[in-house]
């Protein structure tokens, strides 16, 4: 038996940590290498499944975890800004993009000492007390230790735990090129957890998404991605014990998407081409899923051409994607300047190309799918005061999260939309 779990502890801290392309099968099969987040789900609470949202991809994800809402809501829709020729801009990074109300303020309007780590969407936050941001240079992205350095809280904050945490980084110490960003990240969250103990840290882990991107769902590398991220959530673990703060503290693990193994890419601006609108529309690819952006004037028109156009393609093209209609968009609350989207079935993904062949060879992971499958929904692990043990839940959503922490520190989100699990307290 843990030291804490099972007990009805007053809740003080809760450590919100998101792998980036987590997955339910990381704890509940026995061939992953994570004893740290297997132990976490057996002495506490943990889903089979947790349906994420649409598109299924990092920043509008992250948002409704930190919001408890969906993208119509929250305001950001894909990871970057569209540009109008229909290509992907820039990131969406800065705070004040976010419509809704964040746990950061909430926390805050309770008087709670707030921190993050590497957070997507939280640049220059005013409710982070303690905050080192996902962000890089625009002019060389892969190295992000000065713009994380102008844009941490307080000033000198980076300078300060790189030189108790991490030591001198060097620029591959500190992007995705390397497995050393997670660990490195793990030692900026763990050092600030010891120093400073906020109520809440939210922390962002992404290098299992990179390996996932590169090698689908199975292979040695994302085995060691995902043993990489499980000794983070040790690391934490151990300073909390170090720190005899477990008792008061409530760990979750949890995601922004699960990951599709993918053999073949599709351009379906092709497709429009082919229509003659070619200057009156485009899709705008999210990875898994695709949707349909009108620059023409008559657009009920173009979408019924488009929807026309799907359903004449040859058969064998037709069984690549489905339709993704109107109702649906609405009922996930995504792009509400959209009116139809397309996502891939399993092994295939979407392009912004405008050119070339339509079907191009294309090894590796995708995610951004409609989420209604197993395979893109991500996971969830809770453990530590006032949790139940050992209480499995079967399917949540990602909104939930949101709730969950609301109710742990006793923080008001009203907007949030997700629910609050009987069971999930301990008695």
């Amino acid at each position: 038996m843990l030291p804490f779990f099972g007990f009805a502890q007053k809740v003080e801290h809760v450590i919100l940590v998101s792998i980036d392309g987590f997955r339910p099968d990381f704890y509940r099969d026995s061939h992953w290498p994570t004893p740290n987040l297997k132990m976490l789900a057996e002495n506490g609470v943990s889903a089979d499944e947790v349906r994420t949202i649409f598109p299924s991809v990092t920043y509008p994800s992250h948002t409704t975890l930190i919001t408890g809402v969906l993208p119509e809501k929250h305001g950001i829709y894909y990871n970057t800004i569209i540009k109008d020729d229909g290509s992907p801009g820039g990131w969406v990074y800065d705070f004040a993009e976010i419509k809704s109300r964040t746990l950061w303020q909430a926390a805050k309007e309770k008087d709670l000492k707030t921190a993050s780590v590497s957070w997507p969407v939280s640049v220059d936050s005013p409710f982070i007390d303690y905050n080192i941001p996902e962000f890089w240079s625009f002019t060389d992205p892969l190295d992000r230790r000065e713009a994380t350095s102008e844009h941490a809280n307080p000033k000198g904050l980076f300078e300060e735990v790189v030189k108790n945490a991490t030591g001198d980084l060097s620029k591959n110490e500190y992007n995705l090129t390397s497995l050393r960003m997670d660990q490195n990240l793990g030692r900026i969250a763990t050092y600030i957890l010891e120093k400073y103990k906020p109520n809440f840290l939210s922390l962002h882990l992404p290098n299992l998404d990179g390996a996932e991107h590169a090698n689908g769902r199975e292979s040695q590398e994302v085995s060691r991605a995902i043993a990489g991220a499980d000794l983070v959530v040790g690391q934490i673990y151990n300073a909390l014990k170090r720190e005899k703060m477990l008792e008061n503290t409530v760990i979750i693990v949890t995601g922004d998407h699960g990951f599709v193994s993918t053999h073949t890419s599709i351009s379906p601006n092709l497709w429009l081409k082919d229509m003659g609108l070619e200057n009156e529309a485009f899709f705008f690819s999210a990875g898994g899923s695709a949707f349909l952006h009108i620059t023409g004037k008559n657009e009920n028109k173009i979408v019924e051409t488009v929807k026309s156009g799907l359903a004449n393609l040859p058969l064998a093209q037709q069984e690549m994607f489905r339709l993704v209609s109107l109702e649906e968009i609405q009922k996930m609350q995504s792009d509400p300047r959209v009116k139809l989207a397309i996502s891939a079935k399993e092994g295939f993904s979407f392009s912004n190309e405008k050119e070339g062949e339509l079907l191009q060879k294309k090894k590796g992971g995708k995610h951004g799918y409609f989420p209604d499958f197993y395979n893109i929904y991500t996971g969830f692990v809770a453990s530590g005061a006032g949790l139940a043990e050992n209480q499995k839940i079967q399917h949540m959503q990602l909104e939930d999260v949101a709730v969950i922490i609301a109710k742990l520190l006793d923080l008001d989100m009203p907007q949030a939309s997700g629910i609050m699990y009987p069971g999930i307290l301990a008695e």
